[in-house]
């Protein structure tokens, strides 16, 4: 059976979890989710998710929320991603730093940036957020010297996670030319057989709104 994943090609977090599926070799299609038109906070869509976000997978009768526990799942599901046993807390203790530290920071500077009017961007608020996402990035990209991957010896949900917002081609405070390390690892990422970039990989990028 193939897996549904419930998603927009804007959504980093959506990324994330679809790329792990697609990098795992799980078999599954996107089920589009119209976030800009407000289908997120429909009553049918909060039937399927209460809390209005994406992505969620849809399993057959098994329905499941949040970036990071979808990665989990492919992991699980497909024996892949992993990374070796003795690296589990490891992997763990970088997509919980993604989740707080990098996407909560550079998801939002990128909202705000790039899908509010001019007039209703908070550019005080923003560069507090991008100072915390510069902070962030600092510790990872030293993190990544003398590194392939951020956990193990090879590709994980470590990976897939970190890397969830910074493929976007729009500015929200994370130039890649500027980080020397975290540069080469998304090359690395890139490089990987079936990377697809997020807008390729899931239907919704901001031109089809114009």
């Amino acid at each position: 059976m193939t897996v549904k994943l419930y998603c927009f090609g804007e959504s980093g977090n959506s990324y994330k979890a679809a790329l792990s599926l697609e990098l795992a070799g799980i078999q599954w299609k996107p089920v589009f989710v119209d976030f800009f038109g407000g289908q997120s906070r429909s009553t049918d869509y909060r039937d399927l998710n209460v809390m209005a976000e994406a992505p969620v997978l849809v399993d057959g009768d098994f329905t499941l929320s949040q970036s990071g526990a979808i990665q989990q799942w492919a992991v699980d599901k497909s024996g892949k991603l992993g990374g070796a046993p003795e690296d589990k807390y490891e992997v763990l203790r970088w997509v919980l730093f993604d989740n707080h530290k990098i996407s909560s920071q550079a998801g939002v500077a990128r909202f705000l940036l790039n899908f509010l009017p001019e007039e209703k961007r908070p550019m005080e608020a923003i560069k507090f957020i991008q100072g915390r996402l510069i902070g962030a990035l600092k510790v990872l990209d030293m993190h990544l010297e003398g590194r392939t991957w951020i956990a193990g010896k090879t590709m994980t949900i470590a990976d897939t996670a970190n890397c969830g917002y910074l493929f976007y081609p729009e500015p929200f405070g994370f130039v890649r030319a500027d980080w020397p390390n975290i540069d080469a690892w998304l090359s690395q990422i890139e490089s990987v057989p079936g990377w697809k970039h997020p807008y390729d990989l899931m239907p919704g990028k901001p031109s089809d709104r114009e």
